[in-house]
């Protein structure tokens, strides 16, 4: 099998940054150390470069349907931004249709990434609805691996479930060891809001904003921990924007409930201001749940540094501005939700945490990467630097600047967000399961590498490093 020594770099784990070399044989780690030996087909320089291990997104909708349009990157341009931005897995969601099974969904969401997918992958499975036979094909789902299931208090009448149906599948999670991811929004006051808001002529898309306050949120996180607690399982809180949520989920973990949840870059780095551009722009940044207050984002920052929040994931689920989010020009309801962002979480966590001293080089290797792998069952094959474990790993380079544009990354999308702004940080060398898919700008991994990773491990109750 091919060798290759990646030298004198900084190697940082969740638990450990020292200077030294990662050896990989084939697709695995053969070893870590100081002043490695051995021939290799490939050695590569990481001096004053960092090595870390590959990302992991958890949260990704790749070729997604969503009110008329569909998530402009497939699982070929997603994952090839995703590698360059220095991801090497992403978790994605496959959905159920209602009346339809689980396997239909799973099989359909295959069918999307076989043969695309340029690094390695696996699914959630969102539910549509309850009822007795789909609480028995959880079951036939967690034996292919798909070990969560990810339930909606908000869109009713597309996904929303109600509390009894919610509390039943959290009890099937229970006996199955599965995780239950929680869209926590209240959407039946949510739609209330919506239909008056448009009564009375207001549909801007700062109208998104407005109509799914952060209490709304707080309160279906506060009841979806209390769901849990009766069922006696955990909950993983998705996507969670709002300083009153991350309040709820901080006082269940201090009374020693296993509520767990991620945000997302965009919560960190983006705010309401963002809807108040003029003109139409504000629809670039519909998703759900929305921008909140500038002033609130030091919450989210604290609760990633001690712990009270365990992932960034990206809820990358981009629709193009001259196109899909035109549907909403004239009805802030019709924008199709969602936001670019699986080739920036990296960069931007690194520029806005490690370099602003926000956070350790360990805790964002920890929240990009091991915690995600911990918590849904990929740990220690993806999620570290490890003899035995999956060779994905990243070299990053600290003292880099990467300009965020539309026109230089590489989502399908035509717009970016955070389009000029610079970060400190840039990637260098990507590396998945030990085969070299990224040096500097160049892509040279092969359409359909990627592998379904099937997650049979229970759930893990983390006690995140601080």
């Amino acid at each position: 099998m091919a060798k290759t020594l990646i030298k004198g770099g900084t190697v940082v784990t969740a638990t450990e940054v020292f200077c030294g070399d990662v050896l990989v044989e084939g697709e695995r780690v053969e070893a870590v150390g100081r002043d490695l030996t051995g021939e290799a087909e490939r050695s590569i320089d990481a001096t004053d470069k960092l090595v870390i291990p590959g990302g992991i997104d958890v949260h990704t909708h790749l070729d997604m349907p969503f009110g008329g349009a569909f998530s402009v990157d497939d699982f070929e341009t997603g994952t090839i931004a995703a590698a360059h931005g220095g991801t090497t897995t992403v978790v994605d969601f496959a959905i159920q249709e209602r009346g339809k099974p689980l396997r239909h969904a799973w099989e359909t969401w295959m069918a999307k990434a076989e043969g695309k997918a340029t690094i390695d992958y696996g699914f959630h499975m969102i539910m549509s609805e309850h009822t007795r036979e789909l609480e028995r094909e959880m079951g036939d789902l967690v034996e292919e691996g798909v070990t969560s299931f990810k339930l909606f208090m908000a869109y009713p009448g597309v996904f929303y479930m109600d509390d009894g149906g919610i509390f039943r599948c959290m009890q099937r999670s229970g006996e199955l060891g599965a995780t239950i991811c929680m869209h926590a929004e209240n959407g039946i006051v949510i739609d209330v809001l919506v239909e008056q808001a448009l009564a009375r002529g207001e549909t801007e898309p700062r109208y998104h904003a407005l109509t799914r306050p952060p209490r709304a949120e707080a309160e279906a996180t506060h009841r979806a921990i209390a769901l849990a607690e009766m069922a006696d399982v955990p909950v993983y809180i998705v996507h969670l924007s709002a300083a009153e949520a991350l309040a709820e989920v901080s006082a269940a973990r201090a009374r020693g409930l296993d509520a767990f949840a991620e945000t997302c870059p965009q919560y960190l780095f983006l705010s309401h201001d963002n809807y108040e551009e003029p003109g139409f722009e504000g629809a670039k940044y519909v998703m759900s749940p929305p921008l909140r207050d500038k002033a609130k984002q030091g919450e989210l920052w604290r609760g990633l540094k001690t712990g009270d929040l365990q992932a960034i994931s990206t809820d990358h689920c981009p629709f193009c501005f001259n196109e899909g989010k035109q549907l909403g020009r004239d009805d802030f309801s019709k924008i199709p939700n969602g936001a670019p962002g699986i080739e920036t979480r990296m960069l931007l966590t690194f520029d806005g945490g490690v370099a602003a001293g926000r956070i350790s080089l360990n805790r964002w290797v920890e929240l990009t990467s091991t915690s995600p792998a911990k918590l849904f069952g990929l740990f220690p094959k993806k999620g570290t630097i490890a003899p035995g474990g999956d060779a994905d790993i990243v070299v990053f380079d600290p003292a880099g600047r990467t300009t965020l544009s539309a026109e230089t990354l590489h989502m399908n999308v035509d717009y970016n967000p955070y389009e000029g702004r610079v970060v400190r940080g840039a990637v260098d060398v990507v590396l998945s399961r030990g085969e070299v898919i990224v040096d500097g700008s160049s892509f040279s991994g092969s359409t359909g590498r990627g592998r379904y990773l099937p997650r049979k491990d229970r759930f893990a109750r983390l006690t995140p490093l601080v």
